[in-house]
């Protein structure tokens, strides 16, 4: 990087002049060539940034390694006439000097967005789709939950190819996987094997995307920084379903269902060659040396890993896994927190256009309000477990804190909901929000416990806990249809299995789960 700033209104005579006793420190391309500034009138202030290492070979015997010139700022004219001043600023884009693991943290969070937007604008479309193909509540709940026949298959593939390759690759094939077929989806909406073999390629692109962000987060972020990354992570489907809800009844009713679906999936595609730009960007001077060597290791870890693919399987101490009380706690806390979420989330829309009488827009937007909500519990669930942990408080007893509020505050809110109270909808609204917005402190509790107890294998652990906690988008959102269809109860169909679960899960997290490291590898 180098600045340059120039007082403007004077003249600058630049001579080429040659220093012998100089030429040891600098660049041999710079050898012959120095930089003298010669003020014909009142001062001037001329000031270099830059980093510069060199290496350089005097004879065969002998090397002169020159030291790192790190910050060198030559102020020796000050301008006093209060001239004009003219700027050069060659840092661009404007995120190339941010910290790594921020551009990490940032890019995957976007992709998160752009997930849940294709995930939740089914369940805003559906509604039109069902009347224009006739399909009644059970063949609506088929459609929506093969979208989780994919994603429950991709979990474990997801986290052993994310522990192979790398989190970003992973995630950069799952993003243009699941856009692809998301803009394919209009075209087989009238084939129903088509239609269901769309979503089942989108549950698979987007089933691969926590394991992989999982990976990233777990070998590049510290402990205390966790809960927050993790938080900003996974708080981007949140954002994501607002902004899916909110745009998606609009884009509907002004271009019809199958906008959504083109749009949307451009958007990942787009996602997808920007950060191919973004991995292509190459820093200059100082850091040229040090990209140069991680392209050299990039090549060599593509290389190495195609070549020990086969057998990486059985280096996963898959045994010392199921051993676990720790790993079987994350597993059906995961299955009882993805109940309640995945069931409400593609049956909320439905639920409040009859429970209120509200048009598709109103429907829409009413459904936006759980997870805009959420937006802010998150960022206050991970700045209390942070910190709780930074303060000294063990981390078990921080993650079940959180997870303890997850589950039970969208249960007794649930429980409110189902009973007849004789409250006005809307009170039934704002109170489902609310318990639904404090189910995201999971993102503090059980969705950090991967890393906490094992950075190593914290995508394949991810990968075993999603593989169990997709089950409830294929049983559970087919189900409430089936139970709907029968009962004509949202109390029964939709309510009472996530208030279950939610309780079960509380009771289980609290007496086995734990965030004490694990070496998985010695127990094997």
């Amino acid at each position: 990087m180098a600045k340059f700033a120039i007082r403007a209104g004077q003249n600058l005579f630049f001579l080429p002049h040659h220093t012998p006793s100089q030429t040891s420190t600098l660049n041999p391309s710079l050898k012959r060539r120095q930089l003298h500034v010669f003020p014909t009138s009142p001062r001037f202030k001329f000031t270099v940034s830059c980093s510069i290492k060199e290496k350089e070979n005097v004879e065969d015997s002998e090397k002169v390694t020159v030291p790192v010139l790190t910050r060198l700022q030559v102020d020796e004219f000050a301008d006093e006439s209060g001239s004009e001043k003219v700027g050069f600023d060659w840092t661009w884009p404007p995120w190339k000097n941010l910290p790594q693991r921020y551009k990490i943290i940032g890019t995957t969070s976007l992709a998160f967005v752009i997930c849940n937007m294709d995930k939740v604008n089914l369940s805003v479309a559906i509604i039109p789709m069902s009347h224009q193909f006739g399909w009644n509540s059970s063949m609506a709940g088929l459609v929506q939950s093969s979208f989780f026949w994919g994603y429950a298959l991709s979990q474990l593939p997801g986290g052993w190819l994310a522990k192979i390759f790398g989190g970003r690759k992973v995630l950069k094939i799952g993003v243009l996987t699941w856009s692809l077929a998301t803009a394919l989806v209009p075209f087989l909406a009238g084939f129903m094997p088509g239609l269901i073999l769309s979503r089942i390629l989108v549950g698979i692109g987007e089933g691969v995307s926590p394991s992989a962000a999982t990976d990233l987060i777990a070998r590049s972020i510290p402990l205390e920084e966790r809960s927050r990354a993790v938080s900003f992570v996974f708080g981007g489907l949140s954002v994501g379903s607002v902004t899916g809800l909110l745009f998606a009844p609009a884009l509907i009713q002004n271009f019809g269902w199958g906008s959504v679906f083109y749009i949307f999936g451009l958007l990942g595609i787009a996602w997808y060659s920007g950060f191919q730009i973004l991995e292509e960007e190459r820093p200059s001077f100082g850091a040229a040396t040090m990209s140069g060597s991680k392209s050299i290791s990039e090549k060599k870890s593509w290389s190495t890993s195609l070549q020990d693919l086969g057998g990486s399987i059985k280096d996963v101490p898959w045994m010392a896994f199921f051993k676990s009380e720790a790993v079987w706690a994350m597993i059906y806390t995961h299955f009882c927190g993805s109940w309640g979420h995945y069931t409400c989330l593609s049956w909320l829309p439905t639920y409040f256009s009859e429970e209120l009488n509200l048009n598709l827009t109103e429907a829409a937007w009413v459904s936006v309000l759980p997870p805009l909500a959420s937006i802010f519990a998150t960022s206050i669930a991970a700045q209390f477990a942070d910190n709780l942990i930074s303060n000294g408080v063990e981390t078990t007893t921080v993650r079940k804190i959180c997870q303890s509020v997850a589950f039970l505050s969208p249960a007794i809110c649930m429980i409110l909901a189902s009973l007849d109270l004789g409250l006005p909808p809307w009170e039934m609204v704002m109170i489902l929000t609310g318990g639904l917005a404090l189910s995201s402190f999971a993102l503090s509790g059980l969705y950090c416990t991967h890393q906490d107890i094992s950075p190593e294998y914290a995508s394949i652990l991810l990968g075993i806990t999603n593989t169990v906690g997709a089950v409830p988008g294929i049983v559970g959102v087919a189900l409430t249809g089936y139970l709907l269809d029968s009962t004509h109860s949202w109390s029964i169909s939709l309510f009472a299995p996530s208030i279950f679960f939610y309780l079960t899960g509380t009771i289980v997290w609290l007496v086995f789960a734990s965030s004490k490291p694990q070496s998985f590898s010695m127990e094997e």
